[in-house]
Order: structure tokens, then sequence, then C-alpha cells
């Protein structure tokens, strides 16, 4: 049977809780980039020590090499638990490291994804890495196949509208819960119309707000303001 072709990098995950989650996986261009700029920030603080620890002699240069065995192991297993999944690079790109059911990644999962770095790397440049990508579904690299990962894209946080200022009215009829969002929605993008269109709205439902106009309009906003919980 001929695999379903991959129309967008949308992917539903459940969660151990059985709540569904949608989360856009990160493709290779992204990673790449987000990869360089971490390439660019160890390189750096490489250069910057090894000035410093220059003036050690001998011991500085194991200094040196231990600084440089640490950053190249463990700079990116540290940023990924400790800073919600994310180096640097890829909070520049607005990505994040997951597990697969959409949770945050856990030391485990992050030490094994980038501990087989070096299996990606192979045979030059993340050649096989970059190979696997383009053969996943969920752009996963060798790492994130064994460890259970995705990189995906970190979802906006969106601030909710303030409602107008209005006396809270209990519906006076049970509503659906699809009911109650368009309710919500009315009132979230009530300032953003004129007060005829906002009236005109109204008067479809004036069997629930009871009234016409802008006293219908006024009705439905009080409750949108109770159905969020003001009383």
């Amino acid at each position: 049977m001929a695999q379903t072709p991959v129309l967008d990098t949308y992917r539903a995950v459940e969660t151990p809780e059985g709540v569904e989650l949608g989360i856009r996986v990160a493709g290779p261009v992204p990673r790449a980039m987000a990869w360089l700029v971490d390439l660019l920030i160890r390189f750096v603080i490489y250069f910057v020590s090894a000035i410093a620890l220059g003036f050690l002699g001998a011991a500085g240069g194991g200094l040196f090499l231990l600084l440089f065995f640490l950053g190249e192991w463990f700079y990116p297993v540290l940023f990924e638990v400790l800073r919600r999944g994310a180096t640097p690079g890829k909070e520049a790109f607005g990505l994040v490291v997951l597990h697969d059911d959409g949770t945050p990644v856990g030391w485990s999962a992050s030490i094994v994804r980038n501990l087989l770095l070096f299996a990606d790397f192979m045979p030059f440049m993340y050649g096989f890495g970059l190979l696997c990508m383009l053969f996943s579904g969920s752009f996963k690299r060798f790492g994130d196949v064994a460890a259970g990962t995705v990189v995906a894209y970190r979802e906006r946080e969106t601030k909710r509208r303030k409602l107008p200022e209005v006396e809270p009215i209990a519906p006076n009829v049970p509503l659906s819960l699809e009911e109650q969002m368009a309710l919500i929605s009315y009132a979230e993008r009530f300032d953003s119309w004129t007060p005829a269109r906002a009236a005109e709205l109204s008067d479809l439902v004036r069997s629930l707000s009871g009234a016409e106009g802008e006293e219908g309009s006024k009705r439905l906003l009080g409750m949108a303001a109770w159905l969020l919980g003001k009383r």
C-alpha cells in the first residue's frame, strides 16, 4: 500500500493523560540553522577559554580539553533539560525538543539523542542524520529515533482579549459547548466591530438575549462574562 503523502508538518499526539495535542515538527533547514548558532556560541567560548587557559601551560591545555569534551557532549543536554527543551540556537528559531508524546524532554532522552550525534555525523557533516530525517515523517535523525524525541516549533502563547466590562448574566437556557464558545468568541471580537454590526449579530439570537439592538449586545456580553466565571 502506498504511503499517504505528508501535506504539512502538523502532528497530533496523545499525552499519557489521554489529552490530544498538536505539534508542528521542524524540518532540516531550521534545525541546521539552529545548530550553526549553537556551533558559533561554542566556538566563541572555546576561543576565549583557549586564550585565558593558555597562560597556565600544560595544565591549561588539560583544562581546555576537559572544557571541549563537556561542551561538545553536554552543552545541548543541559540546555534542553534545564531550559525547556531548547539550546540558544533552537530558542532563536522557536524550536523545542519534546518526547514523542509531546511532553518536555528529560535527562535520559536528551543524553541518548545527543550521545548519538556521532552516528548522525557519519560519513561527513551529518550526512546520515540528514538522510534519516528525509525518510522520516517527523524529520527525526537517528538520535531522535533512539531516544523517542522530536524537534518541533514552540507554540506561541496567545493572550485572551480583554472583554468589555459588563454585568454578568446567567443564560436563561442550557447552552451546548459550541454555543458557549460562539458566545465567548462574540465577546472577544466585540471591540473590533461597529455598534451597528455587533447589534446586527446579536439580533440573530434575540431568542437567547431576549432583547434587540445595543441592549441585546449588552446582554450577550453579560452571558459571556458569566460563562468565563464572573459572578
